[in-house]
Order: C-alpha cells, then sequence, then structure tokens
C-alpha cells in the first residue's frame, strides 16, 4: 500500500521505518528543512545543537528497529550509556548524582536524611510493580473502552489516582528527596503535582537500563534513523508542509494529502506524527470530526512549554555533568505557577544540558556546548514572549552565572532560544504547548487521543499527543502501536477479499 507520514520526528520515522519494512510504499513528508521534528539540529560557528529530546532510555526500543530490518545498529549510530544520568543540584549547594549505582545512591539518601533509607527501598519496590503493570501496556492500543476496563483493577491497586509527587512523598520526607525523584514527568511535559503515579516507573526503567547517549548527539540519532529508512526504499522530502488532508466526501476516508505548494500526494493510508490538535483543527475540515470536533480538543489540558536558549562557550566548565537538573528555591509553587496560574515565575527549575562533557566533537576545541531549558507557561497565558524572550534569556544567564558557571556571560560565543511562540509557529503545536497533551490520569491511556482516528477509518496518529505519550519510548512505541494497527487493518482487508471472491466462484 502507498502511505503518507506527516512529519519525521522519532514516532513518525519509527512508523515508516516498520511500515516499508513490511513491504508498503511510505513517503515522509516534513515541513522543515531538516528530519527529526523536535529533534531538530542547529548548527552554528562550529557547535552542534540538539533541538529537543537529549535524554535516550529504553534503549531496546532503538536497538529492535535494526534488528527488524536486519541490520546492525553499530553500523548507523553508537550510543552509549552515561554516568551520572544527571546531577540534581539545590540552592543549597547540595548535589545528588544521580545513577544506578544502589550502594551510591543509598549513601547519598543517608547523607541527605538517613531516615529516608527505609522509605526510598520501599518506593523503589513500589516503583518496581509499577513498571511492571504500566510498561507492559507501553506498546499496546486502548481503542476501546473495554480495552481500558481490563487494566483498571491494577490502576486502582497501583494507586495511579495518585501523583507522582504524592506518592514519592508518602515514602520519602526529605524535601530535596522528595524532589529528586519526582522531578521526572517534566522531561515529558507533566506537572509532578499532577501527573499519575504510573510515571513513578520512570524511575525503575532508569535504574534497570539506564541513560544513554548516541555519539553526535541526538541528532546523529536521526540520521541514523533517515538513512535506516532510505536504505529500506522509503522516501523523505524535505520543505514540504502538508496543508491538508484530502478526505473523500462519500466513504470519509483519506485520500491523501495536499502540500503547501499544493501538490497532492496519493495515498491508502495516512500517518500523522504532526501534533495531535493540530492535525485536526488545522488539516481536516471539522465537518468530518464528529468525535474530535475543536470544542473537544480546545478543552482537553495542554502541557507547559518552553524557554530554551542554546549557547557555545569558549571555556570549560568542567565541573557541570552531561545533564543537570537545577532546582530552584520553590518547587510545588513555580509549578503551580506554570501549569495553573499560568504566569510566567521570576524564579526557574533549569534542565542544563553538555553534552560535551560526553562527545567533544560537538562544540571547537577547547569549548562547551550548551543548552538550558526553563519550564514556562504554554501560551494559553497572556505573555508577551516578543518583549519578554529577551529579558527571560538574560535573567536565565544571570542565574547560572551567580550560581554554578563564574563569568558565564563573558564566555559565551554564539547562542540562540527559542520559545512557545517557536512551538506554535514552526512545529505547529497547539498553544506552543511542548509536548502535547498533558500527561494526567484523565488524559491516559483510552482517554488520550487515540492512535487511530475514530472519524476517519484510515488515519492513524504518533507521537506525544496520542498513547502512551511523550518522551522516547513513548513516541516510538506510538509508532509500533500503529503499525501493529495497520497490519491487522490490512490483514483483515485481505481475508476479506479472498472471502468475497471465494463466495463469488
Amino acid at each position: 500500500m502507498n502511505i503518507i507520514v506527516i512529519g519525521s520526528g522519532f514516532g513518525g520515522l519509527t512508523a515508516a521505518i516498520r511500515l516499508q519494512a513490511q513491504g508498503h510504499q511510505v513517503t515522509v513528508l516534513e515541513k522543515r528543512d531538516k528530519p527529526g521534528g523536535r529533534a531538530y539540529v542547529y548548527e552554528q560557528d562550529g557547535f552542534t545543537f540538539d533541538g529537543g529530546p537529549t535524554i535516550i532510555t529504553a534503549p531496546w526500543l532503538i536497538h529492535d528497529l535494526f534488528e527488524l530490518c536486519g541490520k546492525k545498529i553499530e553500523d548507523y549510530v553508537k550510543i552509549i550509556p552515561i554516568d551520572p544520568f544527571y546531577n540534581i543540584r539545590f540552592e543549597d549547594g547540595s548535589i545528588f548524582r544521580y545513577n544506578a549505582d544502589r550502594e551510591q545512591l543509598l549513601r547519598q539518601i543517608r547523607d541527605f536524611n538517613a531516615a529516608d533509607e527505609e522509605g526510598y527501598l520501599r518506593f523503589a519496590r513500589a516503583g518496581e510493580k509499577i513498571f511492571k503493570a504500566g510498561f507492559e501496556l507501553i506498546d499496546q492500543p486502548f481503542t476501546t473502552f473495554s480495552s481500558m476496563a481490563k487494566v483498571l483493577p491494577d490502576l486502582v491497586r497501583l494507586q495511579s489516582q495518585k501523583s507522582v509527587a504524592s506518592f514519592v512523598n508518602q515514602y520519602i520526607k526529605d524535601e530535596r528527596l522528595r524532589q529528586v525523584f519526582s522531578f521526572h514527568p517534566l522531561l515529558i511535559g507533566g506537572n509532578p503535582f499532577q501527573s499519575t503515579s504510573i510515571y513513578a516507573l520512570i524511575h525503575t526503567l532508569e535504574q534497570r537500563f539506564g541513560v544513554w547517549f548516541a555519539m553526535g548527539g541526538t541528532g546523529a540519532l536521526v540520521r541514523a534513523l533517515v538513512k535506516l529508512f532510505e536504505d529500506l526504499g522509503g522516501q523523505i522530502h524535505l520543505s514540504r508542509e502538508v496543508s491538508e488532508i484530502v478526505i473523500n466526501e462519500q466513504h470519509k476516508r483519506a485520500e491523501g494529502v495536499r502540500t503547501r505548494d499544493g501538490e497532492f500526494f496519493p495515498a491508502h493510508i495516512v500517518v500523522s506524527n504532526a501534533d495531535v490538535a493540530f492535525t485536526y483543527m488545522q488539516l481536516i475540515p471539522e465537518r468530518f470530526r464528529q468525535k474530535n470536533s475543536d470544542r473537544k480538543l480546545k478543552n482537553m489540558q495542554y502541557s507547559m512549554s518552553l524557554f530554551v536558549l542554546y549557547f557555545g562557550t569558549d571555556r570549560k566548565y568542567e565541573n557541570m555533568a552531561h545533564h543537570e537538573i537545577l532546582m530552584g528555591p520553590r518547587y510545588k509553587g513555580l509549578l503551580d505557577d506554570i501549569f495553573k496560574r499560568k504566569v510566567l515565575a521570576k524564579d526557574f527549575l533549569l534542565y542544563l544540558h553538555r553534552p560535551t562533557a560526553t562527545d567533544s566533537s560537538l562544540a571547537p576545541a577547547g569549548h562547551d556546548a550548551w543548552y538550558v531549558l526553563s519550564p514556562v507557561p504554554h501560551l494559553g497565558s497572556d505573555t508577551d514572549w516578543i518583549t519578554t524572550a529577551r529579558p527571560y534569556r538574560d535573567s536565565i544567564v544571570r542565574y547560572l552565572e551567580e550560581h554554578y558557571m563564574p563569568e558565564l556571560s563573558k564566555h559565551i560565543v554564539t547562542e540562540h532560544y527559542i520559545d512557545p511562540l517557536h512551538f506554535r509557529d514552526e512545529l505547529n503545536s497547539y498553544l506552543g504547548s511542548a509536548f502535547s497533551i498533558e500527561p494526567i490520569l484523565t488524559q491516559s491511556a483510552w482517554f488520550r487521543p487515540h492512535n487511530i482516528s475514530e472519524d476517519i477509518a484510515n488515519l492513524y496518529f504518533t507521537g506525544a499527543g496520542t498513547h502512551p505519550g511523550a518522551g522516547l519510548p513513548g513516541v516510538i512505541s506510538s509508532g509500533k502501536i500503529v503499525v501493529d494497527m495497520i497490519g491487522g487493518t490490512t490483514s483483515n482487508q485481505k481475508m476479506q477479499s479472498l472471502t468475497s471472491a471465494s463466495r463469488g466462484k
């Protein structure tokens, strides 16, 4: 079959590779001049900056793609484990070096608060149970309520109605340690005080399988997947923005897509790796969307946005690790500002990425490449980013300079930033959300936008806004889910054709 994939993020590339490997003819249409979606790569003044996801977990999901195609991953990209996974720094000067060394973790917990050692061990055991139940569902579709009903007893037993923070807090008392073991939902666009406790499984995932890095940056992984796809015979067209999914008026099925320049690409099946809300509200007339109306989509809760400053320094800050989580003076109050009150606060919770700690090739000799990411409200707030972005950038640099990176402003030799307007205008993300639909319990599994449209029978979805959600394991799994569903559909179609043929004899 002829299949069109809209967008070349990790979900779209996963689906495209698997579908092409099954023998379909797949064409990927990408709006931007490089593949990767949010995993875009910026190159300037000798520095290489990964635009988006930089934390690789569940590496077997990537290995599986190459094995499926009879290829060796090492012929395409090198993925290595890193240690520590993160340094988590607090303004009182304390640092938690987070990795999978159980004895080292326990020793640090005792240093923070000896009374929390036993609580952590109980938390870890509870997390194992959540992981066992939750991760088995990551590549299973939830397209009917009955599929959801089957797992409801497990969800109740695992306290999924609690947030990650409240789940962690019942075991751990030290405020800093509570932050150490509850911040993970922020990596997938969730508020630790609102995201279902199922996401506590991320801790177990990292403890079991580590945190990994693609040499050359995440962009090297994107390039490897694109090459794998093209080696299979797939086609990818860059700078081809889709402006419409063309629906047959009589059969209510997608006939193909039309690009911004007016070209029509016919398709038996369309897979959208674009933002779910954007796909429905901008690419499909509402008369074809009884289930996924504008009103329904606008009433959903969307994740926060991001302000990201990419910069290069002419000196190296060897005290900083590959991944740094910089906790500010507030935690819950700041997250309330971002997710609930939707106001831009003056304090920060920052993720600082220094890939040159692992791979010096990403910057000129003696230099460091960085990005610093600050969660901010999406465009449902009244922040004017045209006037706010530059002062906000200055305040972040000043904060880093005062707390962690002396004389930083003197050593920045190249930079650029993105803000919520970039997510809306360049990435076509509704409200400038950086992670699409917020991962709360009432927007998870069956309650999340489905991997197959209820309105258009041959339209499928991958990526952060559909099941299972954001983060590399989630979006890669969404691609597998879609391919499994299409495989079932095509098998049923073939069976029906054979049955019809036999009846005609």
